[in-house]
């Protein structure tokens, strides 16, 4: 029922591949393998295991669902927040044909053929398959479906040899002060017209000198501003591992203090607006602007840059923009210092001076 595979590393060490198969009227009904630096350690799980299985009701045939029902179950069960875009990737791949097999019948080459017939980016792809490795993860250990882990790591480490998934490419696009300026004035004629609206010139301003990102600028209360020390908490702030309940304390630098001071305390937000109210707002100018390719995240990698280009370090540089790994400030460290750029920029003074507006 079991076999034992040998396998040389890139560093010339051997890993243990354990594999268990069983077959019921010669049907594959449960695959599972683990992997071991020591033969005798696989040998160990594979007696442990068959004995296991061995066992009256340990393996269940009706465990043996289609992976479209583990998901489900993954979704309806989890008690932490999917989140928006982990939501849709789940429910997208219920669409596809990978979904319709049944737990035991998904291996690498099934995992393989599904990334590659995604029409989108190898970022995106490798999005996909994070988010589908953390329903395997948990199918057998924690509802004995046969869903075995190894086959997804496997298929992502051959994928990522074909160059069909992986990390993208860094955005490098910084808005220049003549772009900035036209985006300003057109950000407050709307307001002018529509004071309603959102004050699109104050979260763009902050947006910069703050460094945060559009989502976390919605969420941050007065509550969470700690004025005398010119600090704020980001709820939540964004990480490759953990998002929810990823609370960071972050520098204010003053013209972010400046811009929050001018803000009306008429909710317990700062910025008391969606998302899709700025992320809009601040498209549509750009299209009217005729500005190309400039996202509203740039304004974030703007504001790193302007720090280091200031002569901040890298740490210095993380107190403000809130990052955990110093690696992912790497690439901003060849930036000369250079000055303020926006060392007496009209527009700090015009937008900190319209209180309440």
């Amino acid at each position: 029922m079991g076999t034992i595979i040998g396998r040389t590393r890139k560093d010339g060490t051997i890993a243990y591949l354990a594999q268990i198969l069983i077959k019921r009227k010669g049907k594959i009904v449960h695959r599972e393998s683990e992997t071991f630096d020591r033969k005798q350690a696989a040998k160990a799980w594979l007696a442990r295991r068959e004995t296991e299985l061995s066992e009256p009701g340990a393996f269940d045939p009706k465990n043996d669902v289609k992976l479209s029902e583990v998901i489900d179950r993954y979704v309806a069960e989890t008690e932490r927040e999917l989140g928006k875009t982990k939501a849709q990737v789940l429910a997208t791949i219920k669409e596809h044909k990978i979904a319709d097999l049944n737990c035991s019948e998904i291996r690498s080459p099934q995992i393989v053929e599904f990334a590659m017939s995604l029409k989108v980016q190898p970022q995106t792809r490798a999005n996909y398959l994070s988010h589908l490795s953390a329903v395997f993860r948990i199918a057998r250990p924690l509802w004995a479906y046969p869903l075995d882990a190894q086959q997804i790591d496997d298929a992502i480490i051959a994928l990522r040899k074909l160059g069909i998934i992986g990390k993208g490419n860094s955005r490098e696009r910084r808005p220049t002060l003549e772009e900035l300026d036209r985006l300003m004035e057109h950000f407050e004629k709307v307001r002018a017209h529509r004071p309603g609206s959102a004050p699109m010139a104050k979260i763009a301003a902050f947006a910069i000198f703050s460094t945060r990102r559009q989502e976390e600028i919605t969420r941050i209360t007065w509550a969470d501003y700690e004025e005398p020390a010119g600090r704020i908490w980001v709820r939540d702030m964004k990480h490759p591992g953990d998002k929810k309940g990823n609370h960071v304390l972050c520098e204010l630098p003053p013209e972010a203090v400046k811009i929050v001071g001018s803000m009306p305390r008429v909710a317990p937000e700062i910025f008391p607006f969606s998302t899709d109210a700025i992320s809009a707002a601040f498209t549509r100018a750009c299209q009217q602007l005729e500005i190309k390719d400039l996202h509203f995240h740039d304004l974030r990698h703007e504001g790193i840059s302007r720090l280091f280009e200031m002569g901040r370090t890298i740490p210095q540089a993380a107190t403000v923009s809130g990052h955990r790994s110093w690696s992912s400030l790497k690439r901003y460290s060849h930036l000369r210092q250079a000055g303020d750029k926006f060392a007496g920029w009209k527009w700090l003074t015009t937008i900190t001076a319209l209180a309440g507006a």
